[in-house]
């Protein structure tokens, strides 16, 4: 039978809540506001690009990343011939797609859901069922992952030895039974910090553990209607790399002295880490609101159209035609949504002839789509226009296309 005290505290007594609380409190405003942008037409034409950031920076914290074009090259089906470099990139559309699909399944999903430990296994499947055989390989010991799984065998991770193989269940049910039963919603996101710690602690799968935990947390935050799919803590998280391994090696610590909680487990290193990741998970949701600013978009579309009109690539047997003088079509199409492509024709004030060469370029460069070659257009947000559109949204993605 599994000791389920051994971890303990799972949460921190209610006479040191307060300080975690309002940090709670304050990112639950921050969310409310950055959700007045999220049903707009641009914040969906970027949630393709944010999940492939994510993916980006969780296998960064794991060393296993690679560089954001050979991702953008990943979607497109052109993997690189080197096979460690195709792994990675196989890895970071698997996380893309399992993020995707978890997202959905979490819909409407009751409290106690969002801890049971079918879902924890389900998460690691999830992702790991998406990697042929010959990638799932844990890091070290050469042993195949087996998606979902509960380890069989002994492990530790850096300092902490994680519990026996045969107390994993045990242990899950009681992380479940204390995390699904938190009040109110301030509480609730205290708890998902803490939750991310306790299951790192369990250790459940032979590898994936921090992948799994991650993305379990993401979609806690999703579910709780807070991250609207902009903002995740794993890029913050990666970030601040060094500091997040820190405090999660110390909330591994024994309880130091009478006031540090009644757990074996140090209550003051728990609350330390859930501090930092509320802190971070602030951090990314205030910096989106930053990025996603309305006001400053018409600019940066016209900064864009500039340096594209500037800078002509062949479209078979003809040049692109770009011209800055449109950039009231494109954002028309940013922020209301599909448009016809007789209307934004027309729309960018050109002759026939030019506007339909520019429109035929756009669709070519990315930065519009359409799924056929009679729908409406959509603003889209191609990797290279990162830095025009978002700039510092995705450092490592301006660098690849500069």
């Amino acid at each position: 039978m599994a000791d389920i005290s051994a971890f303990q505290p799972l949460f921190p007594e209610e006479r040191v809540l307060g300080p975690l609380l309002e940090q709670a409190a304050e990112l639950v405003v921050q969310c409310h506001r950055l959700a007045g942008v999220a049903g707009q037409p641009l914040a969906r034409s970027i949630g393709p690009r944010l999940r492939a950031m994510n993916s980006y920076y969780t296998n960064k914290i794991e060393g296993q990343h690679t560089r954001p074009a050979d991702i953008d090259r990943a979607l497109a089906n052109h993997y690189d011939a080197d096979a460690r470099q195709a792994r990675k990139q196989r890895l970071a559309v698997a996380h893309m797609a399992a993020e995707e699909l978890l997202e959905a399944r979490m819909a409407d999903q009751a409290r106690p859901a969002l801890y049971a430990p079918t879902l924890v296994s389900d998460i690691h499947a999830t992702l790991y069922n998406r990697l042929p055989e010959g990638d799932r390989v844990a890091d070290e010991g050469n042993e195949i992952i087996i998606p979902g799984a509960w380890r069989t065998r002994q492990v530790a991770a850096g300092r902490h030895v994680a519990p026996p193989p045969e107390e994993v269940e045990g242990l899950l049910a009681a992380w479940s039974a204390r995390y699904a039963a938190l009040p109110g919603l301030e509480q609730s996101v205290v708890g998902v910090a803490c939750a991310h710690h306790r299951l790192l602690w369990i250790h459940p799968f032979r590898d994936g553990n921090g992948r799994a935990a991650r993305l379990h947390a993401h979609l806690v935050f999703h579910a709780l209607g807070l991250t609207q799919g902009l903002w995740s803590p794993m890029r913050g998280l990666a970030r601040r790399q060094e500091d997040y391994y820190a405090h999660l090696n110390n909330a591994d610590l024994p309880r130091r002295h009478d006031y540090d909680g009644r757990g074996p487990l140090s209550q003051e290193d728990l609350i330390a880490f859930a501090a930092f990741f509320l802190e971070t998970c602030l951090d990314q949701s205030q910096f989106m609101a930053n990025r996603l600013d309305l006001g400053a978009l018409r600019g940066r579309i016209a900064d864009l159209l500039t340096w594209l009109a500037a800078h002509p690539w062949q479209m078979g047997s003809e040049k692109s035609v770009i011209k800055p003088d449109a950039v009231e079509a494109v954002h028309y199409v940013a922020m209301a949504g599909p448009v016809e492509r007789g209307r934004f024709m027309a729309m960018t004030g050109l002759p026939e002839r030019t506007a339909r060469r520019m429109l035929a370029s756009l669709l070519d460069w990315g930065l519009l789509f359409s799924p056929s070659s009679r729908a409406p257009v959509t603003f889209a947000v191609p990797l290279a226009s990162l830095r025009f559109l978002f700039p510092k949204l995705w450092p490592e993605a301006e660098v690849d296309e500069a």
